[in-house]
């Protein structure tokens, strides 16, 4: 039976190192069922397991066997196990959002490898607490209008954060000489110091990420590079050296055969084309990129191409072509309830219409083509640099009103349910107060008996004075206490008040109970008499310390806070559009365009200098 388990386990791990995780984690499970004695293959198992469900990203069954793995680490006193399931678990909350307790579990890892002079899970959890700090701050940055470089002061402070733990994990890389973890670390320094605008730093970091994927023939690394330093020098307007790597990514991704990353990258060119002002190729790399949108069904960005495209045509003058992809973007905005895209859509299709003399019923009901019925268009050519206004797309959030309501009526459902398991315990202190003659409704009350009963679990711990002592302190007292005061001392001799107060401890003490666990529950342990005093036995005498606990006291009471206002949606995500885009940074250009083709109007003091010169 115990070689059938270990057997199982070992089928299952070389299926996973081969990529195949569906079929490891069959056997995994299988290797569970079957049970083992053996507390260490078991901790080996749903290492192994959790790490499985993360790559299929099955994220809630990987939390779990982390948290196993976790809890029979602790309770054989693995000090190097717990580092390294604690780090496991920090991976999954980071994925799963919940970055407050991510940073908990990693500094966890962290502490325990140094406190072991572990010097490689030492690096590994400085890496670690970068990427949850960096993840966060592009959450946060999610939906903004700020371009890198323009954050809130938090933002700011969370990536930078981002960015020192990535140096010292560099350092320590360096130092144990693992080329493949700095080329990692070069890699997300270059990706923060992009998005906190120091595009010149984010480009040496980059040109050094580049240079080692090449040394290990690693291409994806090599294509990610190449996109990035084209992204940085976007933003230092060197336009033209930006298109040379966004075509080496084009390359890489063909080769590669990943069409998301084929899709990106004409993205990108588009844009940056349109930068160049060269239309025409611009157009050719956006109908790239709506072909691929709409062979992996990705309505968002078919309708990004759409915009784009009708960009260009406004920008050469074809305003029947503009218009035609204008319809194209206002379809398929309604179809996936983007608000903004609708709106601008719509604004879009009017002043082209207005601009080609068309009424609605002149256009096909298709929307492929539409036809001119007798009428004819004011004019045939406009200067594109007139018509950019046609195109601005508007980052505010219509209708935002609707959608915060509805996100509020959810969290408050949200939290009523959380309070249900509380719902018994609040009524059993109303009861007793009633029971002690007092007004169920007199807040004062209810409240001084709950912060009575929580000072009393603190005086419980004191050492008791003698009783002269609490005599003298009970005769010194002042004749004009008030009202609440000869209540509550009323209420503390009163033998209601012991039973309310045994009801409140028997109930905390159930929740706390309920939260523990129990290491005879953990899946696939065969509790024998050979295991029996591991399991038996006072874990590692080192405890947590109480910065440790009150960092995740301090994160989980947030969580409240989390569910008490939704975050702003930032609209539907594409994935054959970057996350790094262009629209605002064209805008600016464009209309930075226009300003120098206005003629300035001359001062008052310039117009009586030039009456004068004329009279003279």
């Amino acid at each position: 039976m115990e070689a059938s388990c270990l057997e199982l386990a070992l089928e299952g791990e070389r299926l996973c190192k081969a990529g195949d995780f569906k079929g490891g984690t069959a056997f995994f499970e299988a290797a569970v069922q079957v049970g083992t004695e053996d507390l260490k293959t078991l901790s080996a198992i749903y290492s192994q397991l959790g790490n499985a469900y993360f790559y299929l990203k099955e994220y809630g069954k990987a939390l779990e066997y982390h948290r196993h793995d976790l809890t029979l680490a602790r309770t054989i006193g693995d000090r190097i196990g717990e580092g390294k399931a604690s780090g496991n678990l920090g991976n999954t909350l980071k994925v799963l959002g919940r970055y407050d307790e991510a940073a908990v579990c990693c500094q966890r890892h962290l502490d325990i490898s140094q406190e072991q002079g572990d010097k490689v899970g030492e690096a590994r959890a400085l890496y670690n607490i970068g990427n949850v700090f960096h993840a966060k701050g592009k959450q946060q940055l999610w939906g903004c209008s700020q371009e890198p470089g323009d954050l809130p002061s938090d933002v700011r402070d969370t990536l930078q954060r981002a960015t020192a733990f990535y140096e010292m994990n560099l350092s320590l890389v360096k130092e144990l000489g693992d080329r493949a973890a700095q080329g990692r670390a070069f890699g997300n320094l270059g990706n923060t110091h992009y998005l906190l605008g120091n595009f010149v730093e984010a480009i040496k970091f980059h040109r050094e990420r580049l240079s080692i994927a090449k040394e290990f023939g690693d291409k994806a690394a090599e294509r990610r590079a190449y996109s990035n330093l084209g992204n940085a020098l976007i933003f230092l307007g060197q336009f033209t050296s930006a298109t040379e790597y966004y075509r080496k990514t084009l390359q890489l991704s063909r080769q590669l055969k990943d069409q998301v990353m084929e899709a990106q990258a004409c993205y990108s060119l588009g844009n940056t084309y349109t930068l160049l002002q060269q239309y025409d190729r611009a157009i050719d790399y956006h109908l790239k990129h709506l072909l691929i949108a709409q062979e992996l069904n990705d309505r968002v960005g078919e309708g990004r191409a759409c915009w784009s495209l009708g960009n260009a045509y406004v920008s050469l003058g074809n305003h029947r072509q503009a218009l035609h992809y204008a319809r194209k973007h206002l379809d398929i905005s309604r179809e996936i309830g983007d608000r903004n895209g609708e709106l601008t859509a719509r604004m879009n299709v009017e002043q082209l219409m207005e601009a080609l003399g068309v009424k609605e019923g002149d256009l096909s009901p298709c929307g492929s083509e539409f036809e001119m019925q007798g009428a004819r268009p004011k004019f045939t050519k406009r200067n594109s640099m007139d018509s950019v206004d046609l195109w601005k797309y508007s980052s505010e959030k219509n209708g935002d009103g609707q959608e915060v309501d509805g996100m509020s009526r959810r969290s408050k459902s949200q939290m009523s349910q959380s309070m249900q398991p509380l719902i018994p315990f609040f009524l059993s202190l109303l009861c007793s107060v009633q029971k002690l003659g007092r007004d169920p409704s007199d807040e004062d009350c209810f409240f001084d008996l709950l912060s009575k009963f929580q000072s009393s679990r603190m005086d419980d711990q004191r050492c008791h004075l003698d009783e002269g002592a609490n005599g003298q302190d009970a005769g010194g007292s002042s004749r004009d206490s008030t009202l609440n005061d000869m209540l509550e001392a009323s209420l503390l001799t009163s033998p209601q008040t012991e039973e309310l107060f045994d009801l409140i401890a028997s109930s905390q003490s159930r929740r706390l109970d309920d939260q523990r666990v129990s290491v005879g529950n953990l899946p696939g342990l065969r509790i024998t008499h050979n295991n029996l005093g591991h399991l038996c036995a006072d874990p590692d005498p080192q405890e947590p310390s109480d910065d440790f606990f009150n960092m995740l006291i301090k994160c989980q009471s947030s969580r409240i806070d989390d569910q008490r206002c939704s975050p702003p949606e930032g609209g539907p995500r594409a994935p054959t559009v970057p996350d790094e885009d262009f629209f605002s940074l064209i805008q600016r250009v464009q209309a930075k365009r226009m300003d120098e083709q206005r003629v300035q109007l001359p001062s008052d003091n310039q117009a009586e200098e030039g009456r004068r010169k004329r009279e003279n």
